[in-house]
């Protein structure tokens, strides 16, 4: 787009303006088709337990949580609890088979909003994942204290911890296989404490019938809106399954969201009640950090409070694992679109994992377990929080997809009303949370602040480099010589930020669509060089008006350069991966339209390119 008589006049600092965009061609690249490597992807079972160990882990603690909220009514808030999940069932299936992409909430906000508000879930996903490793391993040391009853429970979950990070620091993460064996042996335990504890209250129901002749705390609706509100907490881990959906066989992702909400509806809402004929709701309702080893121990006796025990160890340790495996990939994708500091991604030479992402999230994990006290209801309340907020989200994220990407071909839809309903029923969960205990908001606020600075920080650093050169021109006037020095470098950091080019591919010469994309990249994107690519296989295929509309627009934003690039060849997976090659562009730096139900590729096929109109 460039030409003889361009204006030399350029808007701002000189070293400030990228330059007018210019119009080029490629007709000689070439495109190698790589033959698509067999990757082993996980099938219903072994994804189901991946999920399934941290969802069903809650049903360990989340009976006795809800029973101080709900007393006798804990069974029937439980029950609505599932009920909900049931509703986000069709929620998550219709995005996953929109968007099969990795990074739940993050990414279905990512390809229907803003980078901002993508970020913005991502910090709640990042402090929901440091609740599941904390209460996580909390509650498998308390079930331990059970085996040893010398064990410090608190110096223990600390040390729990530091050994995961260590496993995970040396690369050891966790496998289909052991996730698998550890799932079965919980559905095992889980069944066997259900019929052996239905066998003891059929043969005595006198406590039973003792526990629901208490009063129900505050009056039924009292009891049933916050036993409701803290049972959501049962829910957790939902989630899990959409952060690895890219890993699971076709048609496995809405399978394991069935498969979790079976084991919810079945083992959350039994357990409650049948903790009610085994226990006194007196001590239930204290919250005991090992209610079902206690339950196991009043149905068949010691043996199987030994086997609980045994069982909770693995399975919360698991959960444990699986967030920081989670942690890991979560960080390194928004270091990588560089809404976290790049320093995470550095690797340690002699095993090639991302060693500061784990430190940084055990020292997290560490300074909440010590601001909490080890509290497990105090860790619960900032758990269900963020959970719930996240959960929130990614209803946003549905009703945000049928509106924006309607053209995206999906398999799995979700009505309007189930949609609205289990998002209403979700902010019922987070306002009941909020008003058990406000001390829960601020623990929860004071992390997320923090969490929300760092990405702050990473959006605004440009201005602030800026602010910072703008306070040397004042202040530093007199050192001319280290000021010159100082000036240089964070013009260059600067002009190293805005180097990373973004590519956006055009199928047409539509100039509102044309303007959508370079407002995009201006709104989300910290670089001032866009190249706007249209792929054609032949010449006359051009549109006319491609260039001369991508000239008006480059006219239009003086801070973004904008490039066109007409490539000869046949869009797909080959040709993205030559491209970015050849230009230097990461697959996630490279954007389209919303295809319609006749694109020839699905989106996962195409490595992380990104959907923004």
């Amino acid at each position: 787009m460039a030409e003889a008589d361009e204006p030399t006049a350029t808007p701002g600092s000189a070293w400030e303006f990228p330059g007018w965009g210019t119009s080029r061609r490629i007709d000689d690249l070439k495109v190698v088709r790589k033959p698509i490597p067999a990757l082993h992807k996980l099938g219903e079972l072994p994804a189901t337990a991946i999920c399934g160990n941290d969802i069903t882990s809650s049903t360990l603690y989340v009976s006795a949580l809800c029973a101080a909220q709900a007393g006798k009514y804990a069974p029937v808030a439980l029950a609505l609890v599932a009920a909900v999940l049931y509703l986000f069932r069709k929620v998550y299936a219709e995005v996953g088979s929109a968007l099969p992409l990795n990074g739940g909430t993050y990414t279905v906000l990512l390809n229907t909003t803003n980078k901002r508000m993508a970020a913005t879930a991502a910090c709640l996903t990042l402090l929901s994942y440091v609740a599941t490793a904390v209460i996580s391993a909390s509650e498998a040391m308390h079930y331990l204290h059970n085996l040893v009853p010398s064990l410090p429970v608190f110096a223990a979950t600390i040390v729990l911890l530091g050994i995961f990070a260590l496993l995970n620091i040396i690369g050891i993460t966790e496998s289909a296989v052991v996730a698998t064996g550890i799932f079965l042996f919980h559905i095992t335990t889980l069944t066997v404490l259900a019929v052996g504890g239905g066998f003891a209250v059929l043969r005595d129901p006198g406590l039973l019938a003792a526990n629901w002749a208490e009063p129900a705390p505050g009056g039924f609706a009292r009891a049933l809106f916050f036993g409701f509100a803290a049972g959501m907490l049962g829910i957790s881990g939902f989630e899990s399954s959409a952060n690895f959906i890219e890993e699971q066989k076709e048609g496995v992702f809405p399978k394991t969201l069935r498969n979790m909400w079976i084991a919810v509806a079945i083992f959350n809402p039994l357990m409650s009640l049948l903790s009610l004929g085994l226990l006194p709701l007196a001590r239930i309702q204290e919250v005991p950090p090992d209610l079902l080893a206690q339950m196991g121990q009043a149905s068949l006796g010691g043996w199987l409070r030994t086997w609980v025990s045994v069982d909770a160890v693995l399975v919360l340790s698991g959960a444990v694992l699986t967030s920081f495996v989670g942690v890991t990939g979560l960080m390194r994708r928004m270091a990588l679109d560089r809404t976290l500091p790049q320093v995470l991604l550095r690797r340690n030479r002699w095993r090639g994992t991302n060693h500061w992402i784990v430190l940084a999230f055990f020292a997290v994990c560490v300074s909440i377990l010590v601001v909490t006290r080890g509290e497990v209801e105090m860790l619960a309340g900032v758990y269900t929080l963020s959970f719930l907020s996240v959960m929130a989200l990614f209803a946003v994220g549905n009703m945000l997809l049928k509106v924006r990407r309607a053209r995206l071909p999906r398999t799995h839809r979700a009505s309007w009303p189930a949609v609205t309903l289990a998002f209403a029923a979700v902010l019922v969960g987070l306002a009941g949370n909020i008003l058990l205990d406000p001390e829960y908001v601020r623990v929860f606020a004071t992390y997320f602040a923090a969490t929300g600075a760092v990405v702050a920080l990473m959006f605004l650093r440009v201005r602030l480099l800026e602010l910072v050169l703008f306070v040397m021109n004042g202040v530093v006037e007199r050192v001319l010589a280290v000021n010159r020095r100082v000036h240089e470098a964070i013009r260059r950091n600067i002009r190293e930020i805005h180097a990373q080019s973004a590519i956006y591919f055009a199928k047409g010469d539509d100039p509102a669509e044309l303007n959508r994309a370079a407002l995009y990249v201006l709104e989300n994107e910290q670089t001032d060089r866009l190249t706007v690519v249209h792929v054609y296989r032949d010449e006359r295929e051009i549109p006319e008006g491609l260039s001369r509309h991508l000239r008006e627009i480059d006219r239009l934003y003086p801070r973004l350069r904008i490039d066109f690039l007409a490539v000869k060849g046949e869009f797909g997976p080959e040709l993205i991966d030559a491209l970015s090659e050849r230009l230097g562009v990461p697959r996630n730096f490279m954007f389209i339209g919303t295809p319609g139900d006749r694109f020839p590729h699905r989106l996962d096929s195409l490595g992380g390119v990104r959907v923004i109109l």
